[in-house]
């Protein structure tokens, strides 16, 4: 999955961004890591998952994140679907 992240932004949220990517809000500054484990943290709850199942594999720097879920795949379409809301 693909997430554009905001860091800085106040308080920590993910929801629907484009049909590419969704979008993350982190309280978390990009300094040391701190943004990249907040962003670990709030995917992990988001889906019902363990933070060790979720993997940043790329933009490690940069605002667009690549990140490896490891779970059950027909939960995680219904968890990223629910993220989109009703009708979606």
């Amino acid at each position: 999955m693909t997430v554009r992240v905001t860091p800085r932004g106040g308080r920590d949220m993910i929801g629907p961004g484009t049909d590419a990517h969704f979008a993350a809000r982190l309280a978390a500054a990009p300094v040391e890591g701190a943004a990249n484990a907040a962003l670990i943290a709030l995917v992990a709850k988001a889906f019902g998952l363990a933070r060790r199942d979720v993997a940043l594999i790329g933009g490690q720097t940069s605002r667009l994140k690549r990140l490896a879920l490891t779970g059950d795949p027909q939960r995680l379409a219904q968890s990223a679907a629910a993220l989109y809301g009703p009708g979606a």
